[in-house]
């Protein structure tokens, strides 16, 4: 059973033509008992009974443990998958989401270089956000590339796909960074990557729009906005199963501060 925090955006994969890493909090009887990853989830070939349950919805899934380092990373049947609820910001949110926020983003980066197994995910909350940044996205590397075009070439080769979509996936046009800092007193300052689906979306739908302009208005949303001086920020973050000291933004808490 699980609350349903982050999706990350699409990445090329040679199995999946893309998939999306999907991650939240497990629910016990009291509250949430720890974090968890649901990957590979190939939100485009989806059955359709579940390609609708989006973030803050509490789900049912079966899954298996991933085979992998990190120990919160599970594969999903989707076919078992059931919404239950959606929760409304922000009250019932913060109920199952403060009592396990963090606040050493260092501390997490030190034990997950020391131990491959060590925590993957967290919800930080920063003691200051320092800046945001743009910058082109340089498209994809030649290793996610094959990747998309053998998946592409396969899915052109099974008669019995037909039904499928087979447009590659496009990256985004640009890349975005949060600069912040966390409670732990020699915290030389952390700058991560953005690799929230919203985030990648926004930009899809600013699609017809200059360069100066779609930064501008993605500059509005996920740093005015959502990090606005009146809003209770705390970072989903989540590390590389092959660089596990690196660690990317998921996606951003903002509840309102307490008055």
């Amino acid at each position: 059973r699980v609350l349903i925090t982050v999706k990350a955006a699409p990445n090329p994969s040679i199995t999946h033509g893309e998939t999306v890493c999907v991650a939240g909090v497990l629910i016990g009887d009291y509250g949430a008992t720890g974090w968890i990853r649901l990957y590979p989830i190939n939100f485009r070939h989806l059955p359709t009974a579940t390609e609708d349950f989006k973030k803050y919805d509490i789900v049912t899934v079966e899954c298996q443990p991933a085979g992998e380092a990190r120990l919160e990373s599970w594969k999903p049947n989707m076919s078992t998958l059931h919404v239950e609820t959606n929760l409304p910001p922000w009250k019932r949110r913060q109920q199952l989401l403060e009592p396990i926020i963090d606040d050493s983003m260092c501390r997490i980066r030190r034990d997950a270089s020391a131990d491959a197994r060590a925590r993957s995910l967290a919800l930080v909350r920063p003691t200051e956000i320092l800046g945001f940044r743009l910058e082109p996205h340089p498209g994809w590397s030649k290793d996610e590339q094959s990747k998309i075009d053998a998946y592409v070439n396969q899915l052109e080769l099974d008669v019995f796909e037909e039904a499928q979509d087979k447009t590659p996936l496009e990256p985004p046009r640009f890349r975005g960074f949060y600069k912040w800092r966390c409670a732990e007193p020699k915290c030389t300052t952390h700058e991560q990557s953005i690799i929230d689906w919203e985030f990648v979306a926004l930009q899809r739908h600013l699609w017809n729009r200059s360069d100066a302009d779609a930064q501008a208005a993605i500059r509005k949303r996920f740093y005015d906005e959502i990090c606005a001086p009146g809003n209770d920020v705390a970072f989903y973050v989540g590390n590389q199963a092959k660089r596990p000291q690196t660690f990317s933004i998921l996606g951003v808490y903002y509840p309102k501060k307490a008055t």
